[in-house]
């Protein structure tokens, strides 16, 4: 990964389940025409997935990061050597030289190369349509100021930076090799050099391609994936082209991954020239640590078992995209989007106003007990009073806490409570007509460009069904009873009529989940 010169900036860093019919609203449309086809398409993908194996991502590892290639900068000694040994194991996984010459180097700025392989697509039309992924192989050499955090003058083997990303790589083409047939785009497989003196190999390759730029649909980019932690990766680029985010987090459901999907986009790898170029562009990611640009950057830290999951899920997405029918175009909107534009995009909105005003608590073998009342609101001037008693509700006992607070919730028009009150010899009966709409499920949503077909959740109201169920801020709803929907106007019709329990079918952190939410039919009826 491109050097970063501010320790601010280096603190900062540390810091398919419903089917074809829901892909159709990203852009990205399976062309598989049947049921049969799908389950024998996917089982192939997560053949090829499960072909990744630890031994061999160690041993890519092992190599690259060995003192012999004297930490790869690029146009060194040890560059060279490193480009010779990629060429040939790129040449074994049959792929097709795709650089100058028939050869697969590109040669700038001296002895600098990039190493490129084609794997042509098996679709007699989108073969001509290519996806790039790519990984950096060079790193800092001996390491000086300006490229390392030091000490300088010892070799920096770079086994996350970016040993990690090329090793992945390697097993994400063989992977992809062992499918019965290939995928419909050509992929074009690119070890980029120069990306720590500036990203200078894959801007080379854009200024002077070796392909048509047109073809190029996609880039996606590994990029110091070595250092697995709290099981999460964090991917930049999900918005630069609509629905990716989803696309990802249904490949996820067979790794298992948390997923950190970062509106970042920065300067600092080799994604940002194609992001730059309005090329859709992904980079997978397990971020910085103490030894980023340091000689203790070595081959025993690495999380090996960590690389080979986000092998596998790229490995799923890869495979996806190739074969989908279409890919949405760039999006321009992500070039004017950060994480702070991302944080005020997914804010909750602000609760509404309570539609009883009042709290109480529940005594184990006693009547619930109120315990504040908000001033002005219908308790208030209902006559309800701290310290009354709560014995009935629409003429029926109070049940348990959870489901009284979702009939207070539902509840619509006069609601008649029962109470006693200390000094007060007989129960008190208490009307209170609740303000606002009835509130069935108890959650708000909205819609986002970036993520087609997607509601996001704004707000889960405290002790709603939607709270119960287990919905949370942030969600992101794909389905509800397997209804898939375009607009928030189509999903709040569905979810005003579909019948209970609702099924939603959500993401959260790139893991897909199936939540039940059973909200009231209506109200208790007052007693006869």
């Amino acid at each position: 990964m491109k050097f970063l010169t501010s320790s601010k900036t280096l603190r900062g860093w540390q810091r398919f389940a419903v089917g074809a019919l829901a892909c159709s609203a990203l852009g990205f449309v399976p062309s598989l025409a049947s049921k049969a086809e799908e389950v024998t398409a996917k089982a192939a993908a997560l053949a090829a997935a499960d072909t990744i194996t630890k031994d061999e991502l160690k041993g890519f590892v092992d190599v690259l990061a060995d003192d012999t290639f004297e930490g790869r900068e690029a146009g060194s000694r040890g560059g060279q050597a490193a480009g010779n040994y990629l060429a040939k194991e790129l040449s074994e996984l049959k792929l097709s030289p795709a650089g100058d010459r028939g050869s697969f180097f590109q040669g700038f700025q001296g002895s600098s190369r990039n190493i490129l392989g084609m794997m042509e697509g098996s679709d007699e039309k989108l073969k001509n349509e290519v996806i790039i992924f790519g990984a950096h192989y060079d790193h800092v050499g001996y390491g000086r100021p300006g490229n390392s955090y030091g000490p300088f003058g010892y070799i920096h083997n770079g086994a996350d930076d970016n040993a990690s990303g090329v090793s992945g790589l390697l097993e994400v083409a063989e992977g992809v090799n062992h499918l019965p047939v290939r995928p419909r785009r050509s992929i074009l497989f690119a070890l980029w050099d120069g990306e720590e003196a500036g990203l200078i190999g894959s801007r080379f390759w854009l200024s002077t391609p070796t392909i048509d730029l047109q073809r190029v649909k996609l880039k996606i980019n590994a990029d110091m994936i070595g250092r697995l932690r709290n099981n999460t990766v964090e991917i930049y680029g999900s918005r630069t082209s609509p629905g990716l985010r989803r696309i990802i987090s249904e490949q996820n459901q067979h790794v298992g991954l948390n997923v950190d999907f970062t509106w970042k986009m920065k300067e600092d790898s080799d994604h940002w020239p194609f992001f730059a170029r309005s090329i859709p562009a992904l980079m997978f990611h397990t971020g910085l640590h103490d030894n980023y640009h340091r000689p203790s950057d070595d081959a025993h830290l690495i999380n090996v078992e960590g690389i080979r999951e986000v092998s596998r899920l790229m490995t799923l997405t890869l495979i996806e995209l190739a074969n989908a029918d279409t890919i949405a175009p760039f999006r321009e909107a992500s070039k004017r989007e950060s994480p702070e534009v991302q944080t005020q995009r997914e804010r909750p909105v602000q609760p509404s106003p309570p539609r009883f005003g009042v709290s109480w608590r529940i005594v184990e073998g006693s009547a619930p007990v109120v315990t504040s009342i908000t001033a002005g609101s219908q308790a208030d001037r209902a006559g309800l009073k701290m310290g009354d008693k709560l014995h009935s509700f629409q003429g029926q006992p109070i049940p348990e806490e959870k489901l009284f607070r979702q009939q207070m919730l539902a509840a619509e028009g006069e609601c008649t409570f029962e109470i006693t009150r200390a000094g007060t010899a007989e129960p008190l009966t208490i009307k209170v007509t609740p303000i606002g709409n009835p509130i069935r499920v108890g959650m708000t949503w909205r819609e986002d460009d970036g993520e087609p077909g997607v509601m996001l959740v704004t707000q889960i109201i405290p002790g709603s069904a939607a709270d119960v169920g287990g919905l949370k801020l942030r969600d992101r709803v794909y389905s509800l009873n397997d209804h898939t929907f375009e607009t928030g106007k189509d999903f709040s019709g569905l979810l005003s009529t579909a019948e209970a329990p609702l099924t939603f079918l959500i993401e959260r952190a790139g893991k897909l989940q199936t939540l039940k939410v059973q909200p009231l039919a209506s109200n208790p009826p007052p007693a006869q």
